[in-house]
């Protein structure tokens, strides 16, 4: 499940993402309980519907320096999601083997200014979107795990 964030939000304007948000300690007793509430929030999803099965690396983004800790989950049946208007655009799924479709990903060397160090950017193109950033390498590493699991 992916969302496209609101030009009008104040990091990350127009891009496409998963659902998240900032850990309270107050409310939310893990990570994990912290990704399904903000899905909740986010689009709807009922927490009790979603099956976490397990956490992806913990992640830096480059730009912004927020740190992302990704949990995968699964779900029985397809959920009816209706997207938060202040913070999602719309909300919109892709099928793995869509994403390891040769055609959908590419990756680039980017050097950025302010140090020397070369990154590899990852590029997912979907139908009318383009994921990158923080969002394309969660799935690259996501599809990395799925691979090695099925020994490919």
């Amino acid at each position: 499940m992916l969302t496209k964030r609101p030009d009008t939000m104040p990091s990350h304007q127009g891009e496409i993402a998963f659902p998240g948000g900032k850990h309270d300690p107050i409310v939310d007793d893990s990570l994990a309980d912290t990704a399904l509430r903000e899905a909740h929030e986010e689009v709807g999803l009922e927490p009790v519907a979603v099956e976490v099965m397990g956490e992806l690396d913990t992640l830096s983004t480059v730009a912004s320096q927020f740190v992302i800790t990704p949990f995968v989950g699964l779900l029985e049946v397809a959920p009816v999601l209706v997207p938060h208007p202040r913070e999602v655009v719309k909300v919109f799924d892709v099928a793995l083997s869509e994403l390891f479709d040769d055609e959908t990903h590419r990756s680039e060397i980017w050097r950025f200014p302010t140090s020397d160090t070369e990154i590899n950017i990852h590029f997912y193109e979907l139908a009318g979107e383009t994921v990158w950033g923080a969002t394309a390498r969660i799935l690259t590493n996501l599809l990395t795990c799925l691979a090695d699991s099925r020994g490919q």
